[in-house]
């Protein structure tokens, strides 16, 4: 890639549209009389039924409530903000970012709809098609990591020159390709926003995936607030890696079962320790005196 085009890229979303800005009349600009030359700048009326989805779409959830509300404000206001794309042939487009309002103007019964006409190649249109998808105040996190890995692997860019792409600094970049590490059920509760971002940045500070989905579990049943998932994660790393002289005797499916079910109870890694006489004790460790109150109370103590 030369260095102007690369100069080019690094401008942002804003400066690609302009730079490579090539807006053309369609038909109906023609009869009605105006010219190429007065129709640059301007916004022209597309046939729907000649536009293409972007094929580097990052997004693939569309909330379909979301979509029928659009669509139930187009029928009365028209669509207000024009979609963006550009010409392959003279009856052939393809979308570059707008997919939201063209799939609720297809809903609204429109035939043919507002558009930027652009120019630009394969590269050009993922990397435009990716910044305005991460703008989106609505874009869920694990969306925004999609969108950040795809840059970095197909746009060949370091994380530092994403995050000057995306206006984020390198920590927050990290952060979110991070959460693509994570086991797939969490991603999920991620995506479905069953986990904020500020839990899952709880999560990813643990290497166990076993404690990751542990606290995951307490998050989803218990309603853990993400103070109180930052302070068992910690709590859980401090104990990683500790070796004890003598291994206990693994405990059977039944026992594991009631130490699973008081962990969950009381929001905390119980353990139960078990001989083979059947004696033992319980341990619930607190992570401050706020904690062991909360746990009292649970107790009625």
């Amino acid at each position: 890639m030369s260095a102007e085009k690369r100069n080019a890229l690094g401008k942002g979303l804003s400066a690609l549209l302009n730079d490579s800005v090539s807006v053309l009349p369609n038909k109906n600009d023609l009869r009605s009389g105006l010219s190429e030359a007065n129709s640059m700048g301007s916004v022209s009326e597309i046939s729907i039924s000649e536009i293409e989805v972007n094929p580097f779409q990052p997004r693939t959830d569309f909330d379909a409530e979301a979509l029928a509300e659009l669509a139930d404000s187009i029928k009365i206001q028209g669509l207000i903000q024009p979609i963006t794309i550009r010409r392959v042939n003279p009856h052939r487009y393809q979308l570059i970012s707008g997919e939201r309002r063209l799939r609720a103007s297809k809903i609204a019964g429109l035939t043919h709809i507002p558009a930027y006409v652009r120019t630009a190649n394969d590269q050009q249109m993922l990397e435009m098609a990716l910044i305005e998808n991460i703008q989106r105040e609505n874009l869920n996190a694990i969306e925004v990591a999609l969108s950040f890995q795809r840059m970095i692997e197909e746009c060949s860019l370091k994380q530092e020159e994403l995050g000057e792409r995306v206006s984020k600094n390198r920590s927050t970049v990290t952060n979110y390709l991070r959460l693509l590490k994570l086991p797939p059920g969490i991603q999920a509760s991620i995506r479905d926003g069953q986990v904020s971002m500020g839990h899952a940045k709880a999560l990813i500070t643990i290497n166990d995936i076993d404690k990751q989905l542990y606290i995951h579990k307490l998050i989803i049943q218990d309603g853990l607030s993400v103070r109180k998932a930052e302070e068992l994660a910690r709590s859980l790393q401090r104990t990683h890696g500790k070796k004890e002289g003598k291994q206990p005797e693994p405990l059977s499916f039944q026992v594991q079962k009631i130490q699973a079910d008081l962990a969950s109870k009381f929001s905390t890694q119980v353990k139960l320790k078990l001989n083979s006489q059947g004696k033992g004790s319980i341990e619930i460790p607190f992570l401050s005196e706020d904690d062991l109150n909360r746990i009292l109370e649970m107790l009625d103590w």
